[in-house]
């Protein structure tokens, strides 16, 4: 099983991405996935999550640009960005609770990470 994330680049200050992350796999469900960033010389930090019923929770600093939403039936979850600023540069990672070998036992995974970068 593996989480696939797509969709970054370079983009200008007040431009708009869309980062995608899929699950593949032999998956019996998905619980809460979600989005964090890390910039250089800086921890991870949570960007945005989202359950499978749709509940949201959106980092202060992002709310208003990102919106977060997800595709149950294709297992993938988005991170729509809007009105990107240099300080949203950083390496995008999405993050999903999975389960694998019991439809309640979950692991949680990491994916490999898409660069965001936004020139001034």
């Amino acid at each position: 099983v593996q989480l696939q994330a797509s969709g970054g680049g370079l983009v200008q200050a007040g431009g708009s991405l869309r980062l995608s992350c899929s699950a593949s796999g032999n998956i019996f469900n998905i619980g809460v996935m979600g989005w964090y960033h890390q910039a250089p010389g800086k921890q991870r930090e949570l960007v945005a999550k989202i359950t499978s019923g749709g509940t949201t929770n959106i980092a202060d600093s992002v709310k208003g640009r990102f919106t977060i939403s997800r595709d149950n039936a294709k297992n993938t979850v988005y991170l729509q960005m809007t009105s990107l600023q240099p300080e949203d540069t950083a390496v995008y990672y999405c993050n999903a609770d999975v389960a694998l070998y019991s439809p309640s036992i979950y692991v949680n995974l990491w994916g490999q990470g898409t660069q965001v970068t936004v020139s001034s």
